[in-house]
């Protein structure tokens, strides 16, 4: 019998600042808690994940930026990561000039799609992969959602966060009507949330007015742990497993894999 192919998700919203690499990361290691095997691609020239992950410099000899040009296959450029039963495949600034070459080739926004789908073999160790794209809806980001099953959007709760998703919403609808038809909005995740200020509150009912069962019920709160967790290169998981965020963390985890929920989200 065949194994289930990985499911793939996108994690982006074109507006930065908004926990999305922190929500990579940690829905990385809450999966992988869970027995899953997951392999992370950071998408973002800043290379965010990769540090977050452990990847130093002298570590990424091949990238994204390699496997999208077609000069390395995805097990040349998988390394693993800081958490058990996390890969990931590195990024670093080279990917910022990658707009131009891309733009000369004649499959541009397929890029990824064709080297994952190319890499099948690779890909069925591996039950979910995450994409942590860039803060803009740029080439790139478009060849995340191209190549993947769903898109994750992190929405930070504070003032004009939800005039920021409409336009990542029509990206999406554009790519379903030309290049995924498949694509879906796998939900909204509400990040940054402060139960003490008034503004994530009314964020957060607005968001659950607008777009109803989208938006998770599980909240990952502001916290300091979450912030500090990159610059030891681990996950908030890992750092400090009973902060505040680590614990909202665990709690998306199990949402997103409809597993019943009963931590608390917040405390």
């Amino acid at each position: 019998m065949q194994p289930d192919p990985a499911k793939i998700l996108a994690i982006a919203n074109q507006k930065g600042g908004v926990a999305k690499t922190t929500t990579a990361i940690n829905l990385a290691a809450g999966l992988a808690e869970h027995g899953k095997k997951v392999l992370l691609i950071d998408m973002d020239p800043q290379g965010n994940a990769s540090t977050g992950m452990g990847i130093s410099a002298e570590r990424r000899t091949k990238t994204v930026y390699d496997l999208l040009l077609g000069e390395a296959a995805l097990a040349e450029t998988t390394v693993p990561g800081s958490a058990e039963n996390v890969w990931l495949v590195p990024s670093t600034p080279d990917l910022s000039s990658s707009d131009v070459e891309l733009h000369a080739t004649a499959r541009r926004v397929f890029l990824l799609r064709d080297a994952l789908r190319g890499a099948r073999g690779t890909l069925s160790g591996f039950d979910h992969v995450l994409i942590d794209c860039p803060p803009s809806l740029n080439l790139l980001t478009v060849n995340a959602l191209v190549a993947a099953d769903a898109v994750l959007v992190p929405l930070q709760c504070e003032f004009f966060a939800l005039e920021g998703l409409s336009q990542l919403l029509l990206t999406v609808r554009e790519i379903r009507q030309t290049a995924n038809p498949d694509l879906r909005v796998e939900g909204v995740l509400l990040t940054m949330h402060d139960r003490r200020n008034n503004l994530s509150q009314q964020v957060e009912r607005d968001a659950r007015e607008t777009l109803g069962d989208l938006v998770y019920r599980t909240v990952i709160p502001r916290n300091v742990r979450l912030s500090e967790a990159p610059s030891h290169a681990i996950p908030a998981l890992i750092y400090d497993p009973n902060s505040s965020g680590a614990r909202a963390y665990r709690a998306f985890a199990r949402e997103y894999l409809k597993i019943d929920c009963l931590e608390t989200q917040e405390g």
